[in-house]
Order: structure tokens, then C-alpha cells, then sequence
């Protein structure tokens, strides 16, 4: 154990054993450093691992105090079941369009949204160094790179692979319009119709969608709300229906948030390649940790090329500019040549605008300015559902990026529930549009990546008293 880790072990068993209750004070950096004989940075790192754990928060100019909200709200118990859930055609998409269209008014408040704050990231930067781009863009780029795209921003790409550890050559990334057109190319390119495709429950929606739309079959594979896919029930399934592709989520899922240990993404790896299945790693919100460290993607173990891992710069740098990649392995070729027959390229000036900006060393600056705010947004999201939700509501507490997956107290109809808040201009997504059956009922996800303030607050104080109500109703309570 490391010196930082030993601290805040240490802290947290104060915490834990109730010698520190909430609000208490912690020692100031200087006065710790001193007392332990370390150097500053070691008390920051202890700090900050006790931050992400949700046991400390640190409050402008006063330090850092004990917040004890990790261990007052009763964690989503898993339920695990070694059979799969649900084996079928799916038939969601009405469902999500519906739902969808709720989230584009400004006037509805964005718990629904799947995305964060549009004011999280540096916009401004990036349009400055798009207007550059273009005015000094080589007009022979514009049919150069088409596909796969830009040369630089994927040796970008590349170098921050290998940051990571992982030797991804640059000819194998390929640039698309977002991560949810990769995504769908990696499908396409392993499947043909009614094949059959293994994902997870809860599932992102837009899996479910492209499923349906190309006419494949999904078996929904029980998951652990905190580790991801049950690794037993998996092989199950590969068994049981000979599936030709898998689609995941690995890290901080959604709508779960569940993170799969790198343990557990190594032996899923292994899994699959034996029996010769092509994973899909939809990896976009790798980048949103709390921790130290960025979990390694399953990528990161594969040695046959049978893993494609998406990921884009649209949930942690520039949402709308709509800059995806994938790392194919043995696919780029088949995925480049399909990207050629559909969207054909990206925007240039866009590609050259995000290369640019990775070139500079801004990044990661920016990036845990983000993590930071995410993980402060988060702890107060939780207070405020632990003030304002009624009693049996339980959550899960991810260890990354900006969703809550709620489980309702029993009786509480999760589209109902949708359906009375956007009467109050209240957006949430009620867990059927994240199940291939329209089951998770009673989950709702809840994207706590927008500043609480007077408004917000408010909306949770009234969806607390609507599901209140609800589950009065329904247990007859007056």
C-alpha cells in the first residue's frame, strides 16, 4: 500500500468507526504534512482518494470536511440471476424518440439528458482554434484522410493510448461522426440480420435501437449494478445461443454506473476470444474517474484483435462537435470501408480543431477540472435525493462520469413517473427505455452533471414528493 493510501485508509476507518462524524474538520494539508512527515502532494492524493470515495469534501477557502453521504443511502442491492433475462427482437425505439424529445427544452429541467452541462467545458477554446483551422486549412485535406480521417488527430488519439499502456497502431483508429456511428459500423460489420447480439441489463439505449434497426436478436445478460456483466452468466449465454457479436458498456456504465474490475474485463476478454466473439466497447465515459487512475478499458487486454473500442470527445471535451473513434483491431478494414459507404467523413476543420487542441497539452488540465466538478455535483445530487426522496429509495454511487440509477420505492411506476414530472417540466429516464423487454420498472437514471442550484433543487424536492405519493398510493398508506 502506498503512503497516500495508507492515510486515507487510515481516515476512512475513523470515519467508518465514528470517530470523525459528518461535518467535522480535517486536518488543513500543511498541518497533516507536518504531523506525518510527507510532502504535500502525498496529503492531496490521500485527500483526493477519500474525495472520490464520497467521505470528503472540500469546501473554497475553508477545507476539507467529512461528508459520511457514501454511507447513508442504501446501495441498489444486485439481484443477480444466472439466466439471461430477456432473449428476443427488441422494440424500444418509440419509446426513446418519445422520451428523447422531452430533454430538448431548455425549460424542462435536465435530469433525463444524456449529457452534462454544456458550461463544463472549454467550447470557447475549441471554436478559437476552428476558426484558426479553417483559415489555414490545406485545401487538398478536404479529400485527403477522408476515411479514416485526419492523420494527426489520430496519432493523437494514439499517444493517448499509449499513455494508458496500450500500443494501439494509429492505421487501426478510425475517426467517425461521434462514438454512437462507430459503434453502430462495428455492429454492422460483425452481424448480419437475425443474428444474435449479447448485451447487458440495463443496457444503453442506443444499443437497443441499433439492434432493432438492423434487425438482430438480443439476450440480455444479468449485470451487477456495481461490477458490471456477470461473468458466469455470459458464458452461459455464448453456450446457450452462439451469439456473433457483444456489445458493453466496461466503465461507468449507463445507465448503471457500474465499473467491471480490470480483473473481470481480462477475463472477459479471454472468455470471448475462445470462443472467437467480437466485442464492442463503448468506453465514452472512460475518462470521467474519480480515482487516481483511468480503468484500463478492455482493450487493453485483448491480444487476438477481436475488440473494437469506441469512444469520443462529446462527453468530455466538445459535445456537438461529434469527433468518435474507434480502435478496430482486425476490423479496420471492414469498418473503414463501411464508414466509406455511409457518412463518407467527418468535418475536417473539426478534426483539425480537436488535434490541435490535444497537441497544445490543455486536455488533461481540463479533464480534472471536470472530474472535479462531476464528483462534487454528484455528492450534492445525492444529498439532495437523500433529503428530498422517500424512505426504501436506493441508488448506486458510481466511481465515475455523471449518472445516478435509482431503484423507486415498490409500487412506483417509473413511465408514470416520467409522465407527472414532465407535467411539471421535470425530464428523468424511466429505466423500460434501458431494457430490451421494457422491464426496470421501477429504476429511474437521474444525470446529476448540472449545477444544483435554486431550480434543480426544487425539481428534486418535487420529484421526491411525487414518488412519495406514489408509493402511498400503492401500499394504500394515507
Amino acid at each position: 500500500m502506498k503512503l497516500y493510501e495508507q492515510i486515507a485508509a487510515e481516515i476512512a476507518h475513523s470515519i467508518q468507526t465514528g470517530v470523525l462524524l459528518t461535518g467535522d474538520k480535517l486536518p488543513s494539508v500543511r498541518q497533516l504534512k507536518l504531523e506525518r512527515n510527507v510532502s504535500a502532494s502525498t496529503v492531496f492524493e490521500a485527500y483526493y482518494l477519500l474525495e472520490a470515495r464520497g467521505l470528503i469534501t472540500a469546501k473554497d477557502r475553508s477545507g476539507y470536511y467529512v461528508t459520511g453521504v457514501a454511507s447513508r443511502i442504501p446501495a441498489i442491492q444486485p439481484g443477480i440471476s444466472q439466466q439471461p433475462t430477456y432473449i428476443g427482437e427488441v422494440d424500444v425505439s418509440e419509446l426513446v424518440f418519445d422520451i428523447l424529445n422531452a430533454v430538448k427544452n431548455k425549460n424542462v429541467v435536465p435530469f433525463g439528458s444524456a449529457f452534462p452541462s454544456p458550461l463544463l467545458f472549454p467550447l470557447d477554446k475549441i471554436a478559437q482554434r476552428l476558426g484558426a483551422a479553417s483559415r489555414k486549412m490545406d485545401p487538398w485535406l478536404t479529400v485527403k484522410d477522408i476515411s479514416p480521417g485526419d492523420q494527426n488527430l489520430r496519432r493523437q488519439i494514439a499517444i493517448r493510448y499509449s499513455i494508458d499502456g496500450l500500443a494501439i497502431p494509429v492505421d487501426e483508429v478510425i475517426i467517425t461522426s461521434g462514438a454512437l456511428e462507430g459503434l453502430n459500423l462495428c455492429l454492422s460489420a460483425v452481424t448480419q440480420p437475425g443474428d444474435t447480439v449479447l448485451i447487458e441489463s440495463a443496457s444503453f439505449y442506443a444499443s437497443l435501437q441499433s439492434i432493432e434497426q438492423r434487425g438482430l436478436k438480443a439476450v440480455e445478460v444479468p449485470s451487477h449494478p456495481e461490477t458490471g456483466i456477470d461473468l458466469d452468466a455470459l458464458q452461459l449465454a455464448i453456450e446457450t445461443y452462439q451469439p456473433k457479436a457483444c456489445w458493453l458498456m466496461t466503465s461507468f456504465q449507463n445507465p448503471t454506473g457500474s465499473l467491471m474490475p480490470s480483473s473481470n474485463k481480462k477475463k472477459l476478454v479471454e472468455l470471448l476470444t475462445r470462443y472467437q466473439i467480437p466485442l464492442i466497447e463503448d468506453d465514452v465515459y472512460g475518462e470521467l474517474y474519480f480515482g487516481l487512475n483511468r480503468p484500463l478499458p478492455a482493450k487493453a487486454f485483448d491480444q487476438a484483435g477481436i475488440v473494437m473500442h469506441c469512444s469520443s470527445f462529446s462527453k468530455c471535451l466538445a459535445p456537438g462537435y461529434r469527433i468518435g473513434w474507434v480502435a478496430a483491431g482486425k476490423f479496420a478494414n471492414a469498418i473503414e470501408r463501411l464508414k466509406l459507404t455511409s457518412s463518407i467523413a467527418v468535418s475536417v476543420p473539426i478534426q483539425l480543431a480537436i488535434a490541435d487542441y490535444l497537441s497544445q497539452g490543455s486536455y488533461d488540465r481540463h479533464l480534472r477540472q471536470l472530474r472535479h466538478k462531476l464528483m462534487l455535483l454528484q455528492l450534492e445530487y445525492i444529498e439532495a435525493i437523500q433529503k428530498f426522496f422517500p424512505a426504501f429509495t436506493q441508488l448506486n454511487r458510481p466511481q465515475g462520469g455523471y449518472f445516478l440509477w435509482v431503484k423507486l420505492p415498490n409500487g412506483v411506476d417509473a413511465l408514470k413517473l416520467h409522465q407527472a414530472a414532465l407535467q411539471r417540466s421535470i425530464s428523468i429516464a424511466p429505466g423500460p427505455m434501458f431494457s430490451a423487454s421494457r422491464a426496470l420498472s421501477s429504476y429511474i437514471r437521474i444525470n446529476c452533471g448540472h449545477p444544483l442550484d435554486e431550480r434543480t433543487n426544487l425539481a428534486l424536492k418535487e420529484l421526491g414528493e411525487m414518488i412519495d405519493q406514489n408509493a402511498s398510493l400503492s401500499t394504500g398508506v394515507n
